[in-house]
């Protein structure tokens, strides 16, 4: 098989084995794809297995940063994989995403995520699931009762406002913490913000999309992010005015979003939970780059063993202060080191708990500073 980087004959090329893998692409959807695929395709992004003259797998790579306590870190996002039906079983997928691994390596970045349609494939070359995208249902008649500060301006969001909704969405996730959103950038959000069938609402502090589901007898909300509360009612309030027509609203949430406790009736919810997959890259940038929990200072001992990507390999001094951290060539004096694989690594990064990942021979040895040092709860809002 033979690996080539897509231009845009080839990607439209690729549009029968997509369909294949994932459904049927009207001409509509297909002319989205098409445009969002700009930036793949200029930074030589796509990717598809040809033989005999023919494509028989594709994958593209977003450059797309991920927020890791406030701080991003550079990813390299994973998509639209996928092997002919023809073609499965003999190697093709597995010799496509090592292609995939090397070339994220290239681009220099520190970590890739994924969406997995199979999990096998992708922890073999050292991904492991690390964090969720949640999908909750909330009944709409809650929201209604949500009440808005009118003291708040939130107006309608175009493509021009893209640079201001990709910079609130960014200062929201930074001074927030959060661990897991990533950042789409100005560009993509300018193409975003142009769907016409998306209702897209910009506050100084917030952001609201949402569009009609399941043959309009719901609402769902794709993205919903505030820094005040004043705002996050606002927002919220906003969706609630659709109760009259729906009665459930579906949303991307935060594992402990504050809609679930900004409603005054709460006892129980619908959470649909997608899980994603991460593999670092570059370890000790993925560190450097990484934001820590505040208040934590510490020192261990890890020693990788990671065959895909040698140059994480060998022993390591990780050393976290004031929020920020770095990962040193060497042995911590006097502590035992603690052995991971690739997958260990990930997972171990994601914030997986030690004891978890000792349960499941991920990770060899005791360090138990480690769960302070990387506690999180990774989530996702975003499809890629």
């Amino acid at each position: 098989m033979e690996i080539r980087v897509l231009d845009a004959a080839g990607l439209d090329a690729t549009r029968d084995l997509r369909s294949q893998g994932f459904g049927a692409l009207p001409d509509g959807q297909w002319a989205q794809i098409i445009r969002l695929a700009g930036h793949t395709l200029r930074g030589g992004r796509q990717f598809a297995g040809y033989e005999d003259g023919r494509p028989v797998a594709t994958a593209r790579i977003h450059d797309l940063p991920q927020w890791w306590h406030g701080r991003p870190v550079s990813m390299g996002g994973v998509g639209g994989v996928v092997v002919a039906p023809e073609a499965r079983g003999r190697g093709v997928g597995r010799r496509l995403m090592t292609e995939v691994l090397e070339r994220c390596t290239a681009f220099g970045h520190a970590l890739s995520v994924l969406y997995p349609a199979t999990t096998p494939l992708y922890r073999s070359l050292g991904w492991e699931h690390a964090g969720s995208l949640h999908r909750a249902g909330l009944p709409a008649e809650a929201l209604r009762e949500v009440r808005a500060d009118a003291s708040v301006g939130v107006r309608r969001a175009g493509p021009d406002d893209a640079a201001e909704v990709a910079e609130v969405i960014r200062r929201v996730h930074r001074d927030a913490g959060h661990c897991g959103p990533i950042d789409w950038g100005e560009k993509a959000w300018r193409i975003y913000l142009a769907d016409r069938d998306v209702y897209h609402y910009l506050a100084e502090d917030g952001f609201l999309a949402y569009h009609w589901g399941e043959g309009n007898r719901s609402l769902e909300v794709e993205l919903l992010v505030a820094a005040s509360e004043a705002t996050l009612r606002a927002l919220w309030a906003l969706v609630g005015t659709g109760s009259s027509i729906v009665p459930t609203v579906y949303a991307n949430v935060a594992p402990h979003d504050p809609v679930f406790w900004l409603t005054r009736e709460r006892t129980s919810e619908e959470v649909q939970r997608t899980r994603w997959m991460l593999r670092v890259l570059d370890a000790p940038a993925a560190v450097e780059a990484r934001g820590f929990p505040p208040g934590v200072s510490a020192e261990a001992a890890l020693e990788i063993d990671d065959p895909q990507l040698p140059a994480n390999t060998g022993s390591w001094r990780l050393v976290v202060k004031d929020g920020t951290g770095r990962l040193e060539r060497g042995d911590a004096a006097g502590r035992p080191a603690v052995r991971v694989g690739a997958r260990g690594l990930a997972a171990l990064y994601g914030g997986v708990p030690t004891s978890t990942l000792r349960a499941t021979g991920l990770l060899e040895g005791d360090a138990p500073v480690l769960d302070a040092v990387f506690a999180a709860a990774p989530f996702a809002l975003d499809h890629f």
